[in-house]
């Protein structure tokens, strides 16, 4: 039997929002249709009426669940470099913690309405929280080495670790470019190609990265030092970080997550060198770690396809997309249908999932959430009311 879901506004994503508007819905939460108030009324059906706006379910395609035990436990604003020495130092904890901690985590975005997550791991440790969740997983099994010669037995353990995974469905990705060698680099990309897979990589996040390609200085010294790294060998590009390794990947689909000191420069180059590329924005991390935010404003001029993330709870206060819109809004004033395309369709893009996700269309089961907007859509609240 239909279940009849309205609300002062539906947002389908794929149409026009549509006022008043009824979504039908059968029990297995596939959409059968949408209505506008003067169809719905000549059916003469029970409909469940609520304030507020009607939305498909939300896209998190930069996630860390196995981090969510180092909630509260890094301060804000450190910047980028001692961060990850934070993290380093305090994602070993005890197995059990850890373990409750990705499923209170898991059920947190599955309470504030997020229905496909694509999520970093450097172990095996998610994958059974991933099994039983009720959301969609796509597991991004991170390869990190900066030493060439070390390059072909870290290719091993990753793809061995996404072998682990299976049946999940894991890719290997590079982990950022400041952590990973050109031959590393290569053999990812020819992995990636092979499998037809997509690939993830942090990007850009601090102006630290960009000194250290192109003149060798800045505070990605320190981290190596911290390791214990002899990085003599490495000689700078003299280009910007992203320019120097996205030439490493040839033609997958790839995701740049955070961007956050990403220029018109870097923008033109990528677009010039690379033809299917999405930019993932993690706003609330962005402020957590470096008090920054990406410049927003350049990314919709140059009408790039942008995507949402949360990061993770070592970088964030909790995990909601609603929030991360809630924040663009705020600090950038981003159009609120822009934001839910980013939230929502585009999301479900790149993770090859929008034949299910991303909009509300017959035949589909994105989920549905229910939001709260003021008159001129401004989004009210955090808060997500999940109706299917």
């Amino acid at each position: 039997m239909l279940k009849y879901f309205s609300a002062n506004w539906v947002f389908p994503v794929s149409a026009n929002p549509i006022e008043n508007g009824t979504v039908a819905v059968h029990p297995n939460g596939e959409i059968e249709e949408i209505f506008t108030e003067e169809e719905i009324l000549k059916l003469n059906v029970a409909v469940t009426k609520y304030a507020g706006v009607i939305v498909p379910g939300f896209i998190n395609t930069h996630c860390h669940l196995e981090l969510s035990h180092l909630l509260g436990r890094i301060p804000e604003h450190t910047g980028l470099v001692e961060f990850v020495q934070s993290i380093i130092k305090g994602r070993q904890s005890d197995a059990e913690e850890v373990n409750l901690a990705m499923e209170k985590a898991d059920q947190q975005m599955f309470d504030n309405g997020i229905v496909a997550i694509g999520d970093i791991s450097n172990q095996i440790s998610s994958k059974a929280v991933k099994e039983k969740s009720k959301i969609y997983y796509h597991t991004f099994v991170e390869a990190m080495g900066f030493n060439p010669e070390r390059a072909d037995a870290i290719m091993a353990h990753a793809n061995g670790v996404k072998d682990e995974f299976t049946p999940l469905r894991a890719t290997v990705v590079p982990h950022a470019p400041y952590s990973v060698s050109p031959a590393l680099f290569n053999l990812i990309n020819e992995a990636a190609e092979k499998e037809k897979a997509f690939i993830s990589i942090h990007n850009q996040e601090t102006t630290n990265e960009n000194a250290f390609f192109e003149n060798k200085t800045g505070g990605f010294l320190e981290l190596y030092k911290f390791l214990g790294l002899d990085i003599s060998f490495f000689q700078p590009s003299g280009k910007t970080s992203l320019q120097t390794w996205l030439p490493y990947i040839k033609k997958q689909k790839t995701l740049l997550v955070h961007n956050t000191v990403s220029s018109k420069a870097d923008v033109d180059f990528a677009k010039q060198k690379h033809s299917n590329l999405y930019w993932c924005l993690c706003p609330k991390a962005n402020l957590y770690i470096e008090n920054q935010l990406p410049d927003i404003d350049l990314l919709t001029k140059e009408n790039v396809k942008i995507t949402l993330g949360t990061d993770s709870l070592a970088s964030n206060h909790q995990l909601n997309i609603l929030s991360e819109m809630r924040t663009l809004q705020e600090h950038k004033q981003v159009n609120f249908e822009k934001l839910l395309q980013w939230a929502t369709l585009n999301g479900a893009e790149f993770l090859e999932m929008d034949g299910q996700f991303g909009t509300i269309e017959k035949g589909k089961k994105p989920g549905l959430n229910l939001i709260q907007l003021s008159a001129d859509f401004i989004i009210e609240s955090d808060q997500v009311t999940k109706l299917i």
